[in-house]
């Protein structure tokens, strides 16, 4: 028999830890039936919210839910909260947690995380107005963050129109309309 087809029962032993990755810090606590969920597709809302947690002060979070309904929500708030969330782990390791969303994962491909960093780039190339008011970066604007975060001006463009309709959403959502799903999509290419 070799090692690998020995199991935990076999010595009597119960299992404490699982790995998820290939780094110590994805060592997390074992619970069958939540890597059961994970296996089946299902996700893993619970440890999604421990991660969450753990990761999020509650007076942070009640002056970001401020700053949304108020349509105060700034780039610079942004930054803050990929950044939050980045820190809970690999963001394809996250949408795996979140139900049906392992399916829905496996036909997109990976979460290139390269491309969170060419949006904290973009971000950090911005003055300080311009984080605040992303509206009004215009085209010489647009060249001068593009060229100082190495990237181009179609992606400065694509991050300021998204970081717009976001708004519009969290606007809609705030005002407790239900935004249009098509209409959503349309919007995001």
């Amino acid at each position: 028999m070799s090692r690998s087809a020995i199991s935990a029962g076999v010595y009597g032993r119960p299992i404490f830890f699982a790995g998820t990755g290939e780094k110590v810090d994805d060592l997390e606590p074992f619970h069958p039936d939540r890597m059961a969920g994970r296996i089946l597709g299902m996700g893993d809302v619970m440890s999604l919210i421990e991660k969450t947690q753990d990761e999020f002060d509650e007076d942070e979070a009640a002056d970001l839910e401020r700053k949304i309904r108020k349509q105060q929500f700034t780039l610079d708030d942004f930054l803050t909260q990929m950044k939050q969330v980045r820190r809970m782990g690999p963001l394809g390791n996250l949408m795996k947690m979140v139900p049906g969303m392992g399916k829905a994962m496996r036909g997109m491909g990976q979460v290139d995380e390269r491309e969170l960093d060419r949006l904290e780039a973009i971000i950090h190339s911005m003055t300080p107005y311009e984080r605040a008011h992303p509206a009004e970066i215009n085209g010489s604007r647009r060249k001068r963050i593009a060229t100082g975060s190495g990237t181009t001006v179609q992606a400065v463009n694509r991050l300021v129109k998204q970081f717009g309709q976001m708004n519009k959403l969290m606007k809609q959502l705030s005002e407790g309309k239900m935004p249009d799903p098509q209409q959503l999509m349309r919007g995001m290419r």
